[in-house]
């Protein structure tokens, strides 16, 4: 089974926010079994326009699990001071096993 990855892009407004934020959903992420496996203020646009000034990328065993986390009651509850002091993107992809390869 693929991994599932939550991949989130900020345009922060209100750092002290995110700070409060970052200590809210800090507890929900080890429930849920999420590895940060990103955290990055400044990524490197290669193509096209990204979306704001911060990204984080969070790796789960499976899509169903990063769901599961995302609607969490423990992440609900942290959701909304994210909402409050950034503008995001949040998406849900699926991970890629190469054919051939165990």
């Amino acid at each position: 089974m693929p991994k599932g990855y939550v991949i989130l892009t900020e345009a922060v407004r209100d750092e002290a926010g995110m700070d409060a934020y970052g200590r809210a959903a800090g507890p929900s992420l080890l429930e849920g079994g999420a590895s940060v496996l990103a955290a990055d203020s400044q990524p490197q646009v290669l193509e096209g326009a990204w979306h704001g000034d911060r990204t984080i990328v969070l790796e789960f065993e499976s899509v169903a699990a990063a769901r599961a986390w995302y609607e969490s009651d423990s992440y609900e509850k942290a959701k909304p001071l994210r909402h409050a002091a950034a503008d995001s993107n949040a998406v849900i992809v699926s991970g890629f096993e190469m054919p051939g390869r165990a």
